[in-house]
């Protein structure tokens, strides 16, 4: 069987942001697994347009071709006034045929809401663009001390059966989204 090729989206592009290290944290866990590749694209290292111009940039073509590439997402979101941030729906909105007919999962975190109000966003928004999202999500309340401020895990181990659910989703989703798009092409 072929590894899984996951790309796993840090969508947060704040100073101070602790989604790096939750992105790490959960890749460190996640590259344990033989069935997956893992890639990282942290949108701090594209050069993504604040408004989309007619023609894509090379940043943006950039950051189409590896969501081209993947055939799983991890996004890793924080919340932000209930809702996830500015710069994650733009590099969504970078690429359109690249997500569809594969799975999608998030690791998300906030106040008291573990940043589940994102995710739910997040849900219908990739609905749009014709992906499965996975039931089980990662979550963190930054309340109870699990990241520290400058982003260093303090107890994060207690999420290790939601990462193990959410991967073993997004492979099972992943493999049979797959061997579909290699039988028939998806039209819709």
């Amino acid at each position: 069987m072929n590894k899984m090729r996951v790309a796993v989206i840090i969508g947060s592009t704040r100073e101070g942001r602790v989604g790096d290290a939750v992105a790490k944290w959960f890749t460190g866990r996640a590259e344990h697994r033989d069935d997956l590749v893992i890639d990282v694209l942290d949108l701090i290292d594209f050069d993504l347009p604040a408004g989309l111009p007619e023609q894509a940039t090379p940043d943006m073509k950039r950051f189409a071709a590896r969501i081209d590439d993947a055939e799983a997402f991890v996004v890793v979101t924080p919340e932000y006034n209930r809702s996830f941030p500015a710069s994650l729906k733009q590099a969504i909105d970078c690429a359109y045929d690249e997500w569809r007919v594969k799975p999608v999962g998030f690791v998300s975190y906030g106040y008291r809401s573990q940043g589940l109000y994102a995710v739910e966003q997040l849900r219908s928004i990739f609905t749009e663009l014709h992906t499965v999202t996975m039931r089980d999500t990662v979550a963190f309340n930054l309340l109870d001390g699990t990241f520290a401020r400058d982003g260093t895990p303090f107890d994060a181990d207690g999420q290790g059966q939601a990462v193990t659910t959410l991967l073993d989703e997004l492979v099972w989703w992943g493999l049979a989204l797959r061997d579909a798009r290699s039988a028939r092409p998806y039209v819709c």
